[in-house]
């Protein structure tokens, strides 16, 4: 395919008067628009107004401008059809080989926070998109470019290959438009959806289903991404990675995080990081979690920040080396002071006294993310993505809290206040451990995490294990709940005092008789939290 006749439209006009000029010395014709049509000619290139092929003004403050057979037939007719080719002569219309076109910049206008929806409105390009799509879907015969950085090869391509592009390199540039206008058209769809005061999920609509469980899913839905930050490697140095953010992410989200101090963020450091703040900001108090390969391995609540954190680090100081700590306090001295006894990876909080930043600034690596938006106990939903080979596992995301109006006692032995406070913490954090979970905790601190094993009994045995001696009067928390009474009889032997899980199983019976010959206190909760 020979370029003869290009048409320019775009709004990021970076490089454009050097590529254009580089096609008008391959003798290419040029047809334009707008402001692009007048920066072009300032930029010394002839290049012919599209008003005048269409032989009619652009209108509506230029909201018209390409919409015109003149334009479309040009670009979407066959050259291999001779039929086509015959209704251009004797239409007078001359074929456009190739399409230079982005678009209006939506999404940089729409983040603005004092944009408003009409000038958002004003911002959703139409002739844009019809255009890059006429041309994409016209690939064979012509070729269409929407990123400024292919200029250059293109440029060097033409020139080699005598004005003309390859076949494939028409279908690689056919693929980055249409991602363009996919990505283009879901950011809308996600700013609308966010500005109309909904959960901003691209899953929401009403499918043909006639349940309330089928309302929510239609028959097609969008994930739009927008590159947040390139990362050195994947969980292995060996797997190329980027993060990737929503359009319009929550403020309390790890996209919003302003980093102060340290290295780059990691594929694992987001990853945990991202755990961490769904787990600190359940709980009112103040709170710390730390986190080790998306599970808790100490997390806590006091009266203070600092007395929260040295019971996070105490109910596991061997696992919390290297690991990720989330506070839903802002960070003072004493804590600060606390923290850089131990060698941490990150440290996220809704904000840092100064003294505190001076002294942890002076571990280098360390890396300090502010997150003002972080709100204690924040009760938001939204759909959780699942990515497997050939599509996507979605679902609402578990709640954060549960309706203890639903919980029973039933054993003889009745928890005390002091029990039950512990239960339901217990509870809170067990929901984030991976399954199979339990959790031994105490006082408002964990003492044991037994996270993601195959069988509840060993993840059990690795919980009480881990807190040994302190176990004594602890609460057992599981997420699901307990085929056999073998738990029951282990966390017996290390002096559990209470336990909370789901209930629902067959032999619920052979557990509730285990507690009652040990004198443990037991609850059924009627909802269990895997999570996997």
């Amino acid at each position: 395919m020979t370029v003869k006749r290009a048409l320019i439209s775009v709004s990021n006009k970076d490089g454009i008067v050097e590529f254009a000029s580089g096609l008008v010395e391959l003798g290419v014709e040029i047809i334009s628009t707008g402001g692009t049509l007048k920066a072009l000619r300032e930029g010394g290139i002839d290049a012919c107004a599209v008003s005048d092929i269409t032989g009619f003004p652009e209108c509506l403050d230029g909201r018209v401008k390409t919409l015109h057979p003149h334009i479309h037939a040009a670009v979407l007719a066959r050259r291999d059809r001779l039929t086509h080719m015959d209704e251009l002569r004797q239409l007078g219309i001359k074929p456009i080989d190739l399409v230079v076109v982005n678009l209006y910049p939506f999404q940089q206008t729409a983040a603005r926070a004092d944009t408003s929806l009409q000038e958002a409105l004003d911002n959703i390009d139409i002739g844009g998109p019809t255009m890059i799509r006429a041309a994409a879907k016209n690939y064979i015969d012509v070729a269409v470019v929407v990123d400024p950085l292919r200029y250059r090869g293109l440029l060097k391509e033409l020139k080699v290959n005598n004005g003309c592009l390859s076949l494939e390199v028409r279908r690689d540039l056919a693929v980055e438009a249409f991602n363009h206008t996919a990505q283009y058209d879901a950011v809308i769809q996600s700013y609308l959806a966010h500005t109309a005061g909904g959960n901003n999920q691209p899953l929401d609509g009403h499918s043909a289903g006639d349940t309330e469980r089928d309302a929510v899913f239609s028959n097609g839905g969008f994930v739009p991404m927008i590159l947040h930050q390139k990362l050195r490697y994947g969980e292995n140095p060996h797997q190329r990675a980027a993060f990737y953010r929503e359009p319009y992410p929550g403020e309390d989200t790890l996209a919003m995080a302003k980093q102060l101090h340290g290295k780059e963020l990691s594929f694992n450091n987001i990853n945990d990081g991202a755990a961490a703040l769904e787990m600190v900001k359940m709980l009112e108090e103040p709170a710390v979690v730390a986190i080790k390969h998306a599970n808790p391995c100490g997390w806590a609540i006091a009266n203070t920040l600092a007395d929260a954190y040295q019971k996070a680090y105490d109910g596991d100081p061997v696992s919390i080396f290297g690991g990720i700590v989330a506070c839903n306090r802002s960070i003072d001295v004493e804590t600060a002071g606390l923290m850089s006894k131990t060698f941490l990876e990150v440290i996220i909080a809704p904000g840092f006294d100064e003294e505190a930043l001076a002294i942890l600034r002076q571990k280098k690596n360390l890396r300090l993310l502010e997150l003002p938006g972080l709100i204690p106990a924040v009760k938001d939903k939204w759909w959780d993505f699942k990515r497997i080979k050939g599509g996507w596992l979605v679902q609402e995301v578990d709640p954060m809290t549960d309706d203890k109006d639903n919980w029973r006692v039933v054993t003889t032995a009745q928890p005390t206040n002091t029990m039950l406070a512990d239960l339901t913490f217990g509870w809170q954090v067990v929901k984030f451990v991976k399954s199979n979970a339990i959790v031994i905790a105490k006082d408002g601190m964990t003492l044991g995490v037994g996270a993601g094993q195959m069988n509840r009994v060993e993840a059990a045995s690795i919980a009480l294990k881990q807190a040994g001696e302190k176990a004594k009067g602890a609460i057992l928390a599981s997420d699901a709940f307990f085929p056999f009474d073998d738990v029951v009889k282990l966390a017996a032997e290390y002096n559990i005092a209470a336990i909370i899980q789901p209930g629902g199983s067959i032999r619920d019976e052979d557990s509730v008789t285990a507690c009652d010959e040990a004198g443990i206190a037991m609850i059924f909760t009627g909802r269990r939290h895997f999570r996997h």
